[in-house]
């Protein structure tokens, strides 16, 4: 079977001194509190964390395949009007899971996948004058139906297939994610007659990429949504255990906790060596940081909690950033995401065997080289004392991607109660949306407009 492992060897005090690497010691300390951890996590299962059973929704499921098989053939663009949590888990399952070049030139039928996770006018109208109406699904993702950005755009994208379908033609080019019962894109939805999937309650957007969220358009572009969640499944299983040293999620959640606060390393770097990956590493740097970036902790008590999730792409970061990475401050620590088995191999050629700079390359095949950076690096930071852990899969797929991110999220879980801090809320992205909603005019934001108008008097000082 093709199963998630975290190696997190190098992170140890016997491989990078007990400096800035963890001892048998600390790691037996924390045992006892990982597992009281995971029972808090998990006795919530049934109540307010209902993303720990995404993995089971039958019914669900068939119901997105049902959807995507009906529409198969007909569209030859889906565009997935959503930011945040309702966004950059699609774009690492369609990364990770559909061919690099899919969006170029798509093969069998599957439509190409635009998710436009901004608000940026150029980009929009560039996507908009580029998609015939007519070949075009889109699919509007907010669980509350109030979000700015997605609305917005929703706003613009229906008027372009009304003025070009008709008002009622326009309706099978829309479907709708959003919560069951409340919210004004619920109400949209009732009286324009638009299909519709549900974010279920307990499950916040960046835990959502198992639900419709990430499903519908998942299935919709050709991903085997099936198998991700029967990943998803076996390591929820494995997420289940109590014993601290055969449960990932566990390890890996003491792991963060004690780099940040027993090794004082606040920034989390994580290194894709597949390409396939790499939109993984920013899935996760939302997952991390929305959920433990926090000013008080459940007591409410300022501190300030949360590592600094980084993004690196290897090899291409090995010629940007790893320099400083080796070299610089004490303050990282790094999870390289890493595949045994590329899907396909190339072999270099034999040239130039008078020059010894070229030719030692003949006859190797790239995954050769790719993995020997990869292990270069690993050996470079160890050397240089930096803690490193490895999460691998043989190989890139369904099945694997759905372990990969099950884990992760319980991981999350786990270390929210660790920090103190609630893993679920996210008080510091509500404030800059009323800010925004102030500006923009929106009723019963009066108030908050005029202070903002009112700080705004002070002097500006601009170079």
């Amino acid at each position: 079977m093709n199963t998630l492992r975290f190696d997190f060897t190098n992170v140890l005090a016997d491989a990078v001194g007990p400096k800035h690497g963890l001892t048998e010691a600390e790691l037996a300390a924390i045992t006892g509190p990982s597992r009281q951890a995971l029972a808090r996590v998990q006795a919530r299962r049934d109540a307010d964390l209902r993303w720990l059973d995404l993995p089971y929704q039958a019914d669900v499921l068939s119901a997105i395949e049902s959807f995507a098989a009906s529409v198969r053939g007909r569209f030859d663009n889906v565009v997935v009007c959503g930011i945040g949590g309702s966004a950059l888990g699609t774009i690492a399952l369609h990364a990770a899971l559909n061919a690099p070049t899919h969006d170029l030139a798509p093969t069998g039928g599957i439509p190409r996948l635009f998710v436009l996770d901004n608000v940026d006018p150029d980009w929009i109208a560039d996507v908009l004058g580029r998609l015939d109406p007519a070949r075009t699904l889109v699919n509007v993702i907010s669980k509350s139906g109030g979000t700015a950005e997605t609305m917005s755009q929703f706003l613009i994208f229906r008027d372009r297939l009304v003025k070009a379908l008709g008002e009622e033609a326009h309706r099978e080019h829309l479907v709708v994610t959003t919560d069951e019962h409340k919210g004004v894109l619920r109400e949209i939805v009732e009286r324009e007659g638009y299909a519709s999937f549900v974010v279920p309650d307990g499950v916040g957007g960046r835990f959502s990429v198992l639900s419709p969220v990430g499903l519908l358009p998942a299935a919709l572009v050709g991903i085997d949504v099936r198998e991700l969640l029967a990943g998803a499944a076996y390591m929820d299983q494995r997420c289940r255990v109590e014993a601290f040293d055969e449960n990932p999620a566990q390890v890996h959640a003491a792991v963060q906790y004690l780099m940040q606060t027993a090794k004082q390393k606040p920034i989390a770097v994580t290194f894709a060596y597949s390409h396939r990956l790499r939109l993984a590493a920013d899935w996760y740097a939302q997952l991390l940081a929305e959920s433990i970036g926090k000013r008080a902790d459940r007591d409410g008590n300022d501190v300030f909690a949360g590592p600094t999730p980084v993004r690196a792409v290897g090899v291409t970061d090995q010629h940007s950033q790893v320099q400083l990475y080796v070299e610089g401050p004490f303050d990282k620590w790094f999870t390289l995401l890493s595949v045994e088995r590329p899907e396909r191999t190339l072999e270099i050629p034999h040239a130039f065997a008078d020059l010894e700079g070229v030719a030692y390359l003949g006859g190797r095949d790239m995954g050769e080289l790719f993995h020997a950076e990869r292990d270069g690096t690993r050996i470079a930071l160890t050397e240089a004392g930096r803690p490193n852990a490895t999460l691998s899969l043989e190989r890139v797929d369904a099945h694997g991607l759905g372990q990969l991110i099950q884990m992760l999220e319980v991981s999350v879980a786990i270390m929210g109660e660790h920090y103190g801090v609630d893993a679920f809320d996210q008080p510091g992205v509500e404030a800059g949306k009323i800010a925004a909603y102030a500006l923009m005019g929106r009723a019963g934001y009066e108030e908050r407009r005029a202070a903002i108008e009112a700080a705004s008097g002070r002097a500006p000082r601009v170079v």
